[in-house]
């Protein structure tokens, strides 16, 4: 399965919405990695059990589900995840891409991949290609919460300027 969405940052045509800088932007993005307990529901422990220039690596406890990724990034403009498969879970990739098409207008791309078929030619995998749809709107819900959180963390300074 394949599944990309956009979400808009900053919109300079509503004056009800306080813009943030791409480097806040950026600080929050960077929180979601190191601290996905304040996004992601469930998360009971991580690790970061390594780091390096432009990566690290994660360990995550979700219940009894535990995830390995490996981070990879370039400062204000990309993360990208990449999750092991384990016997839980079949791994997959998801990136956050920032995207700037003009000055100040600020947008983030969250593009997720992973082995869950999104058609159908057996009934296994029918039920697979409906469990999708499912997949993709809470992914796109749990994106949308996380830039909702990033505005806060913004809004009250925790981001920096």
């Amino acid at each position: 399965m394949l599944y990309e969405h956009l979400i808009q940052i900053n919109d300079p045509n509503s004056p009800l919405l306080e813009p943030i800088s791409r480097a806040q932007l950026w600080r929050g993005l960077m929180r979601r990695v190191e601290q996905p307990q304040e996004f992601l529901v469930g998360v009971e422990h991580v690790a970061i059990v390594a780091r390096g220039e432009g990566w690290l690596k994660r360990e995550m406890l979700l219940g009894a589900l535990r995830v390995e990724d490996h981070v990879s990034f370039e400062p204000e403009v990309q993360i990208h995840f990449l999750t092991s498969p384990s016997e839980q879970h079949q791994g997959g990739s998801f990136t956050m891409r920032i995207e700037e098409p003009s000055q100040g207008e600020l947008f983030v791309r969250f593009r997720y991949q992973t082995l869950l078929p999104e058609t159908s030619q057996t009934d296994s995998e029918e039920d697979d290609a409906k469990y999708a749809g499912y997949v993709k709107a809470a992914y796109r819900s749990t994106d949308v919460d996380a830039v909702r959180w990033i505005r806060e963390l913004a809004e009250t300074g925790e981001l920096g300027d």
